[in-house]
């Protein structure tokens, strides 16, 4: 099956139906058969007790070759060859995290990155949530009107493109539990969400701003040219998309102040 996320197919290749099963459930509207993979893995399914359960996820590179590891799975991935392989317990959620991994890694030299945050399109225009766990991220998802598009209420998925900064919809889904839209707009704003009594939008500087974003740049290799080209990413999307410091309180009300 090929999982299309941020117009990056990812071609993956099992022999385990209860497998294709779980993940044509998980990735449903962003499975692309008709897509050529940019890169592609082979996954084993292995039995429950072959790794430690308790185990934090690693992610190690050197010259392009990346293991991954975690209570669920281990996995390679070959920069270069752009393919990999990933054994893995038979649940859906192993896939999930080698995606976001990759994904990460990838963006980190184009001009992009996933960013802890909702994202939703109104009027052709993409709006970006983003704060620390228990800011409102999903809050403000569900306040959502009819006429906003959900692209996700957990990571967003953030790259330049010839027309400027664009957000993508992803199948990675925070407590609403359901995938976004597979769709993508250009990005109005950033926002970066606080509890208030009312309403009430403060514009961010730009170093505030950058400090909102590497805060919540979802990262996960110890690499410093990575790190150095997301900085310079963060900065320059800075620079050119507005940020705010969002009060909001939870109620429908706050989305009459951003269209």
């Amino acid at each position: 099956m090929v999982v299309d996320v941020g117009d990056v197919p990812v071609g993956l290749t099992t022999t385990d139906p209860s497998l294709l099963t779980l993940l044509e459930r998980r990735f449903g509207r962003f499975l692309n058969p008709d897509l050529t993979p940019d890169f592609t893995f082979d996954i084993t399914v292995v039995s429950d007790g072959t790794f430690d359960p308790d185990a934090d996820l690693q992610v190690r590179g050197v010259n392009g070759l990346w293991t991954l590891r975690r209570g669920d799975f281990q996995a390679e991935w070959d920069a270069r060859q752009r393919h990999g392989w990933i054994r893995q317990t038979l649940n859906p959620y192993a896939i999930d995290s080698v995606l976001r991994v990759v994904h990460s890694l990838v963006l980190a030299t184009e001009r992009g990155f996933l960013l802890h945050a909702s994202s939703a399109v109104r009027n052709g225009r993409a709006f970006l949530f983003t704060g620390p766990s228990g800011s409102g991220k999903t809050t403000i998802a569900r306040l959502a009107p009819a006429d906003v598009t959900l692209l996700t209420d957990e990571i967003s998925y953030v790259r330049e493109t010839a027309e400027g900064y664009r957000a993508f919809g992803t199948p990675f889904a925070g407590e609403l539990g359901e995938s976004g839209d597979n769709g993508s707009a250009p990005i109005a704003a950033l926002f970066r969400l606080d509890w208030g009594s009312d309403n009430a939008q403060e514009r961010l500087t730009a170093a505030a701003a950058v400090r909102a974003l590497m805060r919540n740049i979802l990262f996960f290799a110890d690499d410093r040219s990575l790190t150095s080209h997301l900085l310079d990413t963060a900065c320059d999307f800075a620079s050119r998309v507005p940020a705010f410091r969002l009060a909001f309180a939870p109620d429908a009300r706050v989305w009459s102040t951003l269209a």
